[in-house]
């Protein structure tokens, strides 16, 4: 049964969990910020039982840990994961990282380094981390909180930080085996690499955002289908997921604003 009470960060949360709708049954979930953490909950709640995912520090946990200050909160360990076995889970391929840059172009290459020229930027962040293992080797998912075109770029990324679709970039333009982008979670909608030649696609527009919106707050031409469809509401059932495993209501934060017919935080 649909919800008609919902936030937008909830909406989002429950159109990022399908991200993992074609994963294989254990795969290793790498969750990265609030949004990304609860839409991996839902998925693992609701139809991938076996989703594998770090407590954030050395174990694997058998279920969700509530995201935010845990205190006494005892989390379920069915496993140790260090970072050797992180390493081998990445070569292997088995993983979905799902992640949060602060760039993208119209090729995927994501940026997490710095804004500006790269020998005098304007800002420096965390540097390229593990981007290029994950990009590389894995599926690969981003989220943007803010949908606009200093995140989504007219041109290449200031930093190649995680790898993507440009063929310049390789050796007679054969891409790595393990290059698999997946979709991008935005505030307006929800965009795959499903184009021609893995162009970005607009795949579902949030409630009340049209592609005409989607396509002037980004820096670069977006493959239109003839039909796009509105992101799926969520249920009551996956609403209570999220409540359940956000007790503190953080997903209030994820976003300043919310669309017309969505209620407020």
């Amino acid at each position: 049964m649909m919800s008609t009470d919902y936030t937008l960060a909830e909406l989002a949360i429950v159109a990022a969990s399908e991200i993992f709708r074609d994963e294989t049954p254990e795969v290793f979930a790498t969750l990265i910020g609030t949004l990304p953490k609860l839409a991996g909950y839902v998925a693992k709640e609701t139809f991938l039982p076996g989703m594998m995912m770090s407590d954030g520090i050395y174990y694997l946990a058998a279920e969700p840990v509530p995201v935010g200050p845990r205190g006494d909160y005892p989390v379920k360990k069915e496993g140790r994961i260090g970072y050797e076995r992180v390493f081998t889970v990445i070569a292997k391929g088995n993983r979905h990282a799902f992640v949060g840059p602060v760039q993208v172009d119209k090729y995927g290459q994501m940026n997490l380094s710095c804004i500006g020229d790269y020998a005098a930027p304007k800002v420096t962040m965390l540097g390229v981390r593990g981007l290029p293992g994950n990009t590389v080797n894995n599926r690969t998912s981003m989220f943007f909180a803010s949908h606009n075109k200093r995140a989504l770029v007219a041109d290449e990324v200031d930093m190649v930080s995680g790898a993507g679709y440009n063929p310049a970039r390789y050796p007679n333009e054969n891409y790595p085996r393990g290059l698999d982008h997946r979709q991008i979670i935005t505030n307006l909608c929800v965009l795959d690499f499903e184009g021609p030649d893995h162009a970005i696609r607009v795949r579902s527009l949030h409630p009340g955002v049209s592609f005409e919106e989607v396509q002037d707050n980004t820096g670069f031409d977006l493959v239109r289908p003839d039909d796009i469809p509105t992101t799926a509401a969520p249920t009551q059932s996956q609403l209570d997921i999220i409540s359940k495993w956000d007790p503190k209501n953080l997903r209030a934060y994820i976003f300043k604003d919310n669309p017309p017919g969505v209620r407020a935080s």
